[in-house]
């Protein structure tokens, strides 16, 4: 199993949670997360004074898949999440060791 956790423009969510549940995406967890790549932020104004952004808002999404999914599953996302601007996110894919479903002890890849 694969892990794939995705940090993506907020008003990218929709479009990625639908094309997820499209390609057969069980479940995913998601979260409102603040940081920054290579973007550094950037500067506002606020009543005549200039300060700096430099903790933009993104959403992570994390996913668990079987291994021969892993690959059409980053697909789909990167796919969705794309818009060719700088601060589109990245996506990084883990090994899962194991998956166990707390209620009634599932182990394996039925977990996820």
């Amino acid at each position: 199993m694969k892990k794939i956790e995705a940090f993506i423009q907020p008003y990218k969510l929709d479009d990625v949670k639908d094309a997820l549940i499209a390609a057969g995406v069980a479940g995913m967890s998601v979260s409102e997360v603040r940081g920054h790549g290579r973007q550094k932020g950037h500067t506002e104004t606020y009543r005549g004074s200039e300060y700096k952004v430099d903790l933009l808002p993104k959403v992570k999404l994390e996913v668990i898949v079987a291994d021969a999914r892993a690959e059409q599953i980053v697909e789909v996302l990167a796919t969705a999440a794309r818009t060719g601007k700088i601060g589109d996110g990245k996506i990084f894919v883990s090994p899962i060791a194991e998956a166990i479903r707390i209620r009634n002890g599932d182990r394996g890849e039925s977990v996820p």
